[in-house]
């Protein structure tokens, strides 16, 4: 199925979910925000929520500046 993660079009697996995804990515998962179709998902939920079929994904990481 077809995804879209930070703009990019993606396909994955039926049935992925969310902390699936960001390990097979090799996404850190310490100090990163998703948010799914402009909501933000508690990382409580990560290993829950199954992704759909034209989902719109953000990732974010968190920066330090100085």
């Amino acid at each position: 199925m077809k995804i879209t993660l930070n703009g990019q079009i993606q396909n994955i697996e039926n049935k992925t979910t969310l902390l699936e995804l960001l390990n097979s990515l090799n996404q850190a998962t310490t100090g990163v925000a998703v948010a799914i179709n402009a909501e933000v998902i508690p990382k409580s939920q990560w290993n829950k929520l199954e992704l759909s079929e034209n989902d719109k994904l953000e990732v974010l990481s968190i920066a330090q500046g100085g």
